[in-house]
């Protein structure tokens, strides 16, 4: 139920542990959710910790504590179960209560300030500006936007960062297909670049350069193209500029939106990759061998040692993120959140170790085992049975637009986020079109729209009952105590039960917890609307279940809210 129900029962045996066992202390008494509804409410093993302490029966100690336990008009009942459980059922008024909570507190129903408004920095999507956003990009925008939403929620100040690889090796094979393309080499054709992106999205770029384009707006700086086929520096910079900007509409699109921008490219110029190479040699990490410069990874327990510089000079590929986490630890992060796909995993180890190796030599006192990470599998469309797996104009892969286009940017990011981010993730493109009730984000609107539908109708019914009930807040002085019924029960308590899986959700960066949330909400509802009416003749009645509905929709419209889902009105 609501953190104020349980915050109650949590005090209650609060006292009672203060008069059986003075001086323990109240951290022993949890709260869990009974797997069987027959277990009650509540269910809290302190009478068991407790026993060990004091050497004593458990189901004793339990009996003390009950008798221990104050009255309250919110429990109805407390009983021992198993080896010394103790079973709490709630007060029917109890679980009423919670429609007031949601229609008082509105969008804020659910939402937290315990986090004091901590700083924390999320980065997520970070695509080389090489070509247009796949679907792995599209997994990580819904699941970064959600968490940081998540985190919001709990009262974190959270911003939104993308970072772009606009230097090294993959920019070089960018510029080198575009000049190919400029000069009208064909992709299958023995000059074509080894490395070269095919993508007919190169094609493109190339005839803007020709046709002399200026690309870039806003935060992407503008660049005209000089249509000159050997200025490699200009198409780079050029390919670079149209990409971003394509990215940023494919985002835009998606209703994604970021509060800063990380260059990779600055990093070099400012001087920072260096720096930090530095500090890890200063540190005593680091050895030469084979013309190489190593660090000493294997101190931070990884299974070898791994290359910072190369023969050639040339940086290898966790060398900049190195200097680029270092900024975050400067600007004031002390907590940073990483969403990347899971072939990132291997560099893990190797950026924590060269983190710790520049704070001891630069003062930082980075934490150990910064930053966190969110790791995604990959994603698999599937469309008319078999697998999806290019794009025409992405050439060798499935674009977040295709997707959008498709299917539409609520079933996009809703099907994202549906599952674990460490789950691969089968995408049926004719589930998310279908409208039936085992397409989830279908099956979660149409209960929203549905009680719209109900509250339509009653003010179409009746003006004079409906006067003046236009917002949530309308609703809270109504009389709650005639919502008795098994099923009006059940959606009471899935209705308290928000708080605490954003809460959840949050702390364990799960944004499908979420969804799977709204999924349970919706068929509660769903199963009240087809056994029960709610227009019903008894003035009263009617109007206890249009509050119970509109306390639905209020949670319902957070839910979606918070993972970038639409709430319609109608369907």
């Amino acid at each position: 139920m609501s953190s104020e129900i349980k915050s109650h029962l949590s005090e209650l045996l609060a006292q009672a542990l203060a008069k059986v066992a003075p001086g323990q202390p109240a951290s022993l008494i949890t709260l869990e959710r009974p797997k069987q509804a027959q277990h009650g409410d509540y269910s809290c093993p302190v009478a068991m910790q407790l026993a060990r302490l004091l050497r004593r029966n458990p189901r004793e100690v339990a009996n003390e504590l009950l008798a221990a336990m104050p009255a309250s008009e919110w429990l109805e009942k407390a009983e021992i179960a198993g080896a010394g459980f103790i079973n709490l059922r709630l007060h029917a008024k109890a679980k009423q209560a919670v429609v007031r909570s949601v229609l008082t507190a509105g969008a804020a129903y659910g939402r937290s300030k315990d986090a004091n408004n901590k700083p924390v920095l999320v980065e997520f999507v970070s695509a080389n500006p090489t070509g247009p956003l796949h679907v792995g990009h599209g997994r990580q925008a819904a699941l970064g936007d959600a968490i940081s939403s998540l985190l919001d929620a709990q009262g974190y100040k959270v911003s939104r960062e993308f970072y772009y690889n606009d230097a090294g090796a993959q920019i070089d094979n960018l510029a080198l297909s575009v000049q190919a393309r400029i000069r009208g080499i064909e992709p299958d054709a023995p000059e074509w670049p080894a490395d070269g992106y095919r993508g007919d999205y190169i094609r493109d770029i190339a005839t803007d350069y020709l046709a002399g384009k200026t690309v870039g707006a806003g935060r992407v700086p503008s660049i005209m193209a000089a249509g000159d086929p050997d200025n490699l520096d200009t198409i780079r910079r050029f390919a670079i500029a149209y990409l971003r900007c394509e990215q940023d509409a494919d985002l835009e699109a998606f209703g994604v939106h970021f509060d800063n921008y990380y260059l990779e490219s600055s990093l070099y110029t400012e001087g920072r990759v260096e720096r930090a190479v530095q500090s890890m040699v200063a540190a005593g990490k680091s050895y030469e061998q084979d013309g190489a410069l190593w660090l000493k990874t294997t101190d931070y327990g990884d299974d070898k040692d791994r290359v910072m510089r190369k023969s050639d000079g040339s940086y290898t590929y966790f060398v900049p993120d190195v200097a680029y986490h270092v900024t975050k630890w400067e600007r004031g992060f002390p907590r940073a959140i990483n969403i990347q796909g899971s072939d990132h995993h291997s560099t893990i180890t190797r950026v924590r170790a060269g983190l710790q190796a520049v704070s001891g030599a630069a003062g930082l006192n980075i934490a150990p085992g910064y930053p966190d990470y969110v790791l995604h599998k990959m994603v698999t469309v599937m469309k008319l049975g078999e697998e999806v797996r290019i794009s025409k104009r992405a050439g060798s892969y499935v674009t977040l637009r295709d997707l959008i286009d498709d299917v539409g940017r609520d079933a996009t990011r809703f099907f994202l986020v549906s599952r674990k981010a460490d789950s691969e993730f089968t995408f049926d493109v004719d589930l998310a079109k279908s409208q039936s009730e085992e397409n989830p984000v279908y099956y979660v609107q149409y209960a929203h729209a549905r009680v719209c539908s109900v509250l339509e109708q009653w003010r179409t019914q009746s003006l004079e009952e409906a006067y003046g009930r236009e917002a949530d807040a309308d609703f809270a002085a109504i009389d709650l105590s005639l919502l008795n019924s098994t099923r009006e029960l059940a959606l009471l308590q899935r209705l308290g039960e928000y708080p605490e899986a954003l809460e959840a959700a949050a702390r364990e960066l799960a944004p499908h917890q979420v969804a799977f949330y709204l999924r349970e909400l919706a068929g509660e509802l769903h199963s009240y609307y087809n056994a029960e009416r709610v227009l019903v003749p008894e003035l009263p009645v009617k109007l206890a279940r249009i509050a119970l509905i509109v306390a639905v929709r209020r949670v319902l419209a957070n839910g979606l809210t918070l993972i970038g889902v639409g709430a319609p009105q109608k369907m």
